[in-house]
């Protein structure tokens, strides 16, 4: 876990792309369950996470996803997406694309930046 309040929490999905997912600490199996705050929040961290994501590893897109049909609780993936990963353009839970070695920047300077964000900014809200 990467940052929590008493809303939401924040994991890094292991991957070859940058990822991050959004919880509610209450589980709710659908978005509409979730109260007002608990989808600002979200809404919140989702824009912040991609501006950060968008200034740092210079993505081609952001993808931004909410399923559920594994894991019935409220939760958000957050993906920045290279013309190179090795499903692009498909969904990183698509049909691979390419094999071999794909780098990015390191997570560990982007994480401890964004935490950094998270704290300051949600903290005033």
């Amino acid at each position: 876990m990467i940052y929590s309040n008493s809303l939401i929490y924040i994991e890094v999905h292991d991957s070859e792309i940058p990822w991050l997912k959004i919880f509610t600490h209450v589980q709710h199996k659908e978005f509409s369950e979730c109260s007002r705050n608990e989808r600002m929040m979200i809404f919140d961290v989702l824009d912040l996470i991609e501006r950060e994501m968008l200034t740092y590893f210079k993505p081609e897109k952001i993808n931004i996803a909410s399923f559920g049909n594994m894991l019935p609780q409220v939760h958000w993936h957050i993906m920045a997406r290279f013309t190179n990963d090795s499903y692009f353009p498909e969904p990183m839970w698509g049909v691979k694309q390419r094999s071999g070695e794909f780098k990015v920047a390191p997570m560990e300077p982007f994480i401890e930046k964004l935490k950094a964000v998270l704290t300051s900014r949600l903290a005033a809200s």
